[in-house]
């Protein structure tokens, strides 16, 4: 069964509209991270509502939803589970943690060790868990929402590259606007709008949509404009690390993933362009620093002006 992408974006962004206000572009790329079966770092100051775009998510697709709060004390074993000795059953029984489920908010995520953080690794690369030698599936799908908070650096372990690398995107919510704000306290004045939330889609019609998404047909000269611009910020001065091909992969993923959610079977540079900040930025290191925000974002934005666009008949 063929799911469309532009009713699937369309009634989810409705959806999530109801409760969280013009962010529509945020979770428009959040979606395509998903379908493209990514995982996302949500970096923003608190109060922008982070942890409400990722429960929206969760309620709209009826999802299974868990949190975790990263704290210095936090342990591997309190994100994965771990085997616990029944005395009624004289045996060892899997006490599973909170990453068994479909999307799981990790919030603060560079408030925890690098140990905890690396917990996190085979969870997000390999979609599963292992626990005293034996693995186990978190969940089916399985998507990470992690945030960090880019002001307040005291006390937290920022993300190794590894980890770092492991995120399809790196979005932020931004402040909202002043019309925006006046709309939200009309909005949460008398009642909550998350608990009125239904689904509107199930997590089988999900998974045929990611299918769907990997079907999009995408031309040789996309493609090869896609590693145009990988192989820019390979050579850009003051980069001591370029994109990687993980990097270049799933820049292809999500413009599979973008092209899809709009209702298109075919890729355009215009959704490479759109999606190419999210996806590439937080992949660099410039200079002595890995990821340096404002920096890395112009850098891909200057590659965007400079690098050539295919220019003939790629729809055929």
């Amino acid at each position: 069964m063929e799911i469309n992408g532009k009713i699937l974006a369309d009634k989810i962004l409705e959806n999530i509209a109801k409760v969280i206000i013009g962010k529509e572009n945020t979770a428009r790329l959040l979606l395509t991270a998903m379908i493209a079966d990514g995982h996302v770092l949500l970096e923003d100051v608190p109060g922008t509502g982070k942890t409400k775009l990722a429960k929206t998510l969760a309620r709209s697709l009826s999802a299974d939803f868990s949190r975790i709060q990263f704290t210095p004390d936090l342990l591997p074993s309190d994100i994965t589970g771990l085997n616990i000795f029944d005395r009624q059953e004289n045996k060892f029984v899997l006490r599973k943690g909170p990453v068994f489920t479909n999307i799981l908010l990790a919030d603060e995520i560079n408030r925890a060790t690098p140990r905890t953080q690396a917990g996190l690794l085979e969870c997000m690369e390999e979609r599963q868990v292992t626990i005293d030698g034996v693995s186990y599936e978190p969940g089916s799908p399985f998507f990470v929402i992690a945030t960090q908070n880019p002001v307040e650096n005291a006390g937290t372990f920022p993300l190794p590259e590894a980890q770092l690398d492991r995120f399809m995107m790196q979005l932020s919510m931004g402040i909202p606007s002043h019309e925006e704000e006046v709309a939200l306290l009309e909005r949460y004045l008398e009642k909550e709008p998350l608990e009125e939330l239904t689904g509107v889609f199930t997590l089988e019609e999900l998974t045929m949509a990611k299918e769907s998404a990997n079907k999009v047909f995408v031309h040789p000269c996309v493609r090869e404009y896609m590693v145009n611009l990988a192989g820019g910020t390979r050579n850009a001065p003051d980069v001591t690390m370029g994109v990687s091909p993980r990097g270049t992969l799933a820049l292809l993923r999500c413009a599979k993933a973008y092209a899809y959610l709009l209702g298109r079977t075919f890729v355009t540079p215009d959704d490479v362009k759109a999606i190419a900040v999210p996806v590439l930025a937080h992949r660099i290191i410039v200079g002595s620093g890995y990821g340096q925000g404002s920096k890395t974002k112009e850098l891909i934005e200057e590659l965007l002006k400079n690098t050539p666009v295919p220019t003939e008949d790629f729809t055929l």
